[in-house]
């Protein structure tokens, strides 16, 4: 099938309309015409997931993270990026990268965290810019009150995480809470205005932590790998899905590579 079709695909899932202005979605290298047969799946483009991708013999990937942000001065094929890049073009490998537009999506990553902490009764968090219907982030139920400590585990054990961190800000029980993947403690304000137990994101600096104890609401942070890592599956089930609907041969395969970057000693 053609690149174009798998980006059509993926964008009736997450449509560009609803990423951030400051976000780069969309095919960042490759041709929309090129024929595709197999899609990888991941959450980052990296040596190592390029690499990977060409063993496999992918044509395509589908990343949540752009590989560029900005405008490129120089391409060195002796530098990380620029060998990278050439191996992408050396294979005729396109990249197509869904960010913020993928936060938002109904289904997206966002969706995928909350159930994989098992909340019900999901509804908006951060309604997008022109778009109120839609929203950055969730807030959801637990099925019943629990202590911070069992919902850190909670969260521990459904991303598969090494380690959460956590800021207890009250004694409270906990049972309403809000959550935005990858790097959301922008948002800690909000969360607490919305009455929620616990706030759950990931990227927490000493200076948000504070911030929540003065707001009185509870954090955890699951880190910015293991609160986005899961929706690469999930994207690549909506893919398969979507394309036997369609009749489409490609296959699909998901990132095995990639691990969280941060490790406790």
């Amino acid at each position: 099938m053609k690149c174009q079709a798998v980006i059509d695909i993926v964008e009736k899932l997450a449509p560009k309309r609803l990423a951030e202005e400051w976000d780069n979605p969309g095919l960042l290298v490759g041709s929309p015409q090129q024929e595709i047969k197999k899609v990888m799946v991941c959450l980052d483009v990296s040596l190592e997931v390029v690499e990977y991708a060409i063993s496999q013999q992918a044509d395509m990937l589908i990343a949540h993270h752009p590989m560029i942000f900005r405008g490129l001065k120089k391409i060195r094929t002796d530098l990380y990026d620029g060998r990278m890049l050439s191996l992408l073009l050396q294979h005729n490998m396109a990249v197509y990268a869904a960010h913020t537009n993928l936060d938002a999506a109904k289904g997206g990553v966002n969706d995928v965290l909350a159930a994989k902490i098992g909340l019900r009764d999901v509804v908006s968090f951060l309604p997008v810019e022109n778009y109120p219907e839609e929203s950055m982030g969730r807030i959801g139920m637990l099925p019943e009150p629990v202590t911070l400590k069992a919902f850190a585990q909670r969260v521990k054990k459904a991303l598969n995480a090494e380690f959460v961190r956590v800021v207890q800000a009250n004694d409270k029980m906990i049972q309403k809470v809000a959550l935005c993947s990858g790097a959301g403690a922008d948002f800690i304000g909000q969360a607490a205005f919305k009455g929620a137990d616990v706030y759950l994101t990931g990227d927490v600096k000493y200076h948000d932590a504070q911030r929540a104890v003065q707001q009185n609401i509870n954090l955890v942070d699951g880190g910015h790998f293991p609160t986005e890592f899961p929706v690469v599956e999930a994207l690549a089930a909506y893919l398969r899905e979507n394309m036997a609907k369609a009749k489409r041969p490609a296959e699909i395969i998901t990132d095995t590579v990639s691990r969280d970057f941060f490790k406790v000693i």
